[in-house]
């Protein structure tokens, strides 16, 4: 589990970084994104620009998923990876929180054709080849 979630990290972080480097995030805005922007600067000299209280919410909202994804608020038939569920599973999480979370955070939007058990078990094991990398 750790090492498929450690690898969706990486994979996440990598794509972040590559976004953050382009002229149409890192470049001038209209509107600025943030109190103290700077135009025209790396990936972590952005992060360093950000606001302590805007890096503590990125720090909270990342520890909510987190408790969320070990089973904090599933529903009864989840089980957890260690008492013998599915390593890497995230139960949805549309409709929680009030009502608010209108999109579950794997599969959105629904728009991929279903995949039979095979598929699924090799789709795993490239998820964990490629977070090997």
């Amino acid at each position: 589990h750790a090492e498929i979630k450690h690898g969706r990290i990486a994979m996440a972080g990598f794509l972040g970084f590559c976004a953050q480097s382009l002229p149409a995030v890192a470049g001038e805005h209209a509107v600025l994104p943030y109190r103290g922007f700077v135009p025209d600067v790396t990936p972590q000299e952005q992060w360093d620009n950000i606001p302590l209280i805007a890096k503590l919410q990125i720090l909270v909202f990342v520890g909510m998923l987190e408790s969320y994804g070990e089973g904090a608020g599933a529903d009864g038939s989840y089980v957890h990876y260690t008492k013998g569920g599915m390593p890497g599973y995230y139960p949805p999480i549309v409709g929680k929180g009030g009502g608010q979370i209108g999109l579950n955070l794997y599969k959105p939007f629904d728009i991929f054709p279903e995949q039979d058990e095979a598929q699924k078990t090799r789709g795993r094991q490239v998820e964990i080849n490629n977070g090997r990398l």
